[in-house]
């Protein structure tokens, strides 16, 4: 994305980090939080692309706390975004009243930024993308909450780079 903006003339190579907001660049961390398993992806650098990271299995919340805060530290991750499991008619059930437990948690236990995000059909657009490489259902398994948490990180990002945009157009 930066490359386009570059060629476009909008940002130039030597200012893309006041394009991002006065020079912070944040490294953003997505979750798919399931009952065994959490779904972890990681952004690049410059915050514009989430890449699949790895799948934690679930211990109990010390353990998955302890687990993601070593990833947190080691990428110097500054936001997580925690895939926030809503009904299709907006109610929250137990999944969601369990992730807004997890979120508390994991703010109190790190010094990131936590966002719920809408992680609703995350699973299903990530096994549509499995299914359509052609990847065998046992494989699936293994891998689809990584895919979820990098889909729910890339919608942030977005959102996030359409912000900025607009931001930088207003002004």
């Amino acid at each position: 994305m930066l490359y386009l903006w570059i060629l476009r003339g909008s940002v130039s190579p030597f200012s893309y980090k006041s394009f991002l907001g006065g020079g912070v660049i944040q490294r953003a961390m997505g979750l798919d939080l399931g009952s065994r398993t959490i779904g972890v992806a990681i952004s690049d650098p410059l915050g514009f692309t989430a890449q699949g990271y790895t799948v934690l299995k679930r211990t109990n919340t010390e353990g998955d706390l302890s687990a993601l805060g070593e990833i947190i530290t080691n990428h110097a991750i500054e936001t997580v975004v925690l895939g926030y499991p809503k009904n299709m008619n907006n109610s929250l059930g137990p999944q969601a009243r369990d992730t807004l437990l997890f979120a508390g948690s994991l703010q109190e236990s790190t010094s990131c930024k936590v966002v719920l995000w809408d992680e609703r059909l995350t699973t299903k657009a990530a096994e549509a993308i499995l299914i359509g490489n052609g990847m065998r259902r046992g494989k699936r398994r293994q891998v689809i909450d990584m895919v979820a948490a990098t889909l729910i990180l890339q919608g942030y990002l977005d959102s996030q780079t359409l912000s900025s945009e607009s931001r930088s157009q207003e002004g």
